[in-house]
């Protein structure tokens, strides 16, 4: 006997019908969940991929041309998508805490995943990957930085003398001087770096940040937090830290103050020293040629402080 499927209106289903339905809810959810490629952006991390056997790649540029045609396809399907760096040894590390087969790509969707919510991303807009890669390295070094920096200062313990933690301590310290700085520097667009060496590593901040005549700096709360972090070492190791800020304002010369950390606050330099800094290449001492246009400047006062730490 033939049975009827029915709904609950009496009407006949069909079942193309609803295959056809269920097709177009599935295409409607995939547009809007969201997709993360991990990327091997670097020859060499490529290279140690290559030891997979489910990794189909043996060419790294053939490799970066199908994740720029994957992304292109993705977006002409209106999905959003984010790119994270793929770090073969990471993964290998992950896999091996996690008990996985890293010989699978499953296991490569399941580390990018993890890689997307706590990593460093950005979202493709339809730049060219080349254009993408720059600005994914330097968020990537960004956030190691912050952390590496984070962890220096939590390792730090309490005062002895008055139970303070040191790290909170430094941190407000150094939020404290960035807002001076910034509010001491006027009207114009600013770029600031904050560089300090560690036991370890040469910490570098930087921070960009634009001040209209008649309202306060505006700045990148994330950027703030990694500028402010970094001064904080400084702060609480007593390292040779320093600040550079450069202003551009319209129909002026680009200007160039500095300041190293002393005791807690920023002491200016003269403006020969700052001369000095900016036209000294780090790596091998040697003099670079000043910049066009620029003025070396000293570095000014941003007020007194009765505040001083005390660490």
């Amino acid at each position: 006997m033939a049975q009827n499927n029915h709904t609950e209106t009496g009407s006949i289903r069909h079942p193309k019908a609803d295959a056809r339905r269920d097709a177009t809810m599935r295409r409607t959810l995939r547009r809007e969940a969201p997709s993360t490629i991990g990327l091997l952006a670097d020859a060499q991390d490529f290279a140690a991929m290559r030891r997979y056997r489910t990794f189909a790649f043996d060419d790294h540029t053939v490799y970066l041309q199908q994740v720029e045609g994957l992304l292109r396809a993705l977006a002409a399907q209106g999905m959003h998508t984010t790119v994270a760096l793929f770090d073969p040894e990471d993964y290998a590390e992950f896999c091996s805490e996690a008990g996985l087969d890293a010989d699978t790509g499953a296991s490569r969707s399941r580390f990018t995943a993890e890689i997307a919510a706590a990593g460093a991303t950005v979202a493709y807009t339809g730049q060219h990957l080349s254009d993408l890669i720059p600005v994914l390295v330097s968020r990537a070094v960004r956030q190691a930085t912050w952390e590496y920096a984070t962890l220096l200062l939590a390792d730090l313990g309490t005062c002895a003398d008055c139970g303070q933690d040191i790290g909170r301590a430094a941190f407000d310290r150094a939020s404290h001087l960035l807002m001076r700085l910034l509010e001491a520097a006027g009207p114009g667009t600013h770029h600031l770096v904050c560089s300090t060496p560690t036991d370890n590593d040469q910490l570098l901040a930087v921070l960009h940040t634009h001040r209209d005549p008649a309202g306060p700096a505006r700045l990148d709360s994330s950027e703030g937090t990694e500028f402010a972090t970094v001064l904080a070492v400084a702060i609480a190791l007593e390292s040779r830290g320093g600040v550079v800020l450069r202003t551009s304002a319209p129909d002026t010369s680009d200007r160039v103050h500095g300041w190293r950390l002393a005791h807690g606050a920023l002491a200016p330099l003269t403006a020969g020293e700052v001369f000095n800094a900016y036209c000294t290449d780090a790596d091998t001492g040697e003099p670079v040629s000043p910049e066009s246009g620029v003025e070396y400047c000293a570095g000014f006062d941003i007020g007194a402080d009765p505040a001083e730490p005390h660490h």
